[in-house]
């Protein structure tokens, strides 16, 4: 109804909705499901059950209720082949950016707050900030997540760049070339922005990274792209537990 009365197609619904249901379920204290919320925060989904939910708000016995509650309210997706729950688009992605705003969220909402200085800082090829920023939030994810470094790392460079969702649709492990791009940020249509290909590596450097994104003909992912394109290398020394990122124009 608005968009008919105000001829502006676009998204009404994040205005017509309260986030405090959220946040407050969000930050209900069952185990697991802060983990359950960082991963899908970082682009992934979580297995979940169904059946024990007793369609109510106020009885709650598990994560699994939790997340069902939210499946029905649309805050969550849910594929019933998998039995798994995402979230499930751009703006949905903007109500939890909100709602992990508040102090519990400690580091992991702080990095989303900041995504945005992020994405300026990779644009303007500042692989020094990028590297701390990235440095910041991953030691946060690991500490949470029960999975290994690999999965933790691709989950926080995600969150990290948490708003570039409003730019880019970023697509993880996209087939390209003579492999997989580990991240592929494609730009939405009407933005001018540069895409970028995103390669993560472990105890090597970021120079490998690019090498390896150019070798292995990563920007065969954007096949039918045409504009500027920005190669990211991103290295974690697990010893020292630190990272270093390149950024290069391709």
């Amino acid at each position: 109804m608005k968009a008919l009365q105000k001829k502006s197609i676009r998204s009404y619904w994040t205005i017509s909705e309260t986030f405090e249901d959220l946040k407050k379920y969000i930050g209900m204290n069952f185990d697991g499901l802060k983990d359950a919320i960082i991963e899908m925060l970082g682009g992934g989904s979580v297995r979940m059950k169904i059946g024990t939910f007793q369609n109510d708000i106020t009885s709650f016995g598990s994560k699994d209720d939790v997340l069902t509650l939210l499946v029905h309210y649309g805050y969550l997706g849910y594929n019933a082949e998998d039995k798994k729950a995402y979230i499930p688009n751009m703006e949905v992605a903007s109500a939890f950016e909100d709602a992990t705003s508040g102090k519990e969220w400690g580091a992991i909402g702080k990095a989303i707050a900041d995504s945005e200085d992020l994405l300026d800082a990779t644009l303007d090829g500042d692989g020094d900030a990028v590297a701390q920023a990235l440095e910041n939030i991953h030691s946060d994810v690991s500490s949470v997540l029960r999975c290994n470094n690999e999965a933790s790392l691709s989950c926080a460079v995600t969150i990290a760049y948490y708003t570039a969702r409003r730019f880019y649709e970023i697509v993880r492990e996209l087939p390209a070339g003579k492999g997989f791009a580990d991240l592929a940020f494609i730009p939405r249509k009407n933005v001018n922005k540069p895409a970028l290909i995103v390669e993560l590596k472990y105890n090597q450097d970021a120079d490998s990274a690019i090498r390896q994104i150019r070798e292995k003909r990563y920007d065969g992912a954007l096949k039918g792209y045409q504009g500027n394109l920005l190669l990211v290398g991103v290295n974690y020394d697990k010893e020292i537990k630190k990272h270093s990122c390149v950024i290069e124009e391709a």
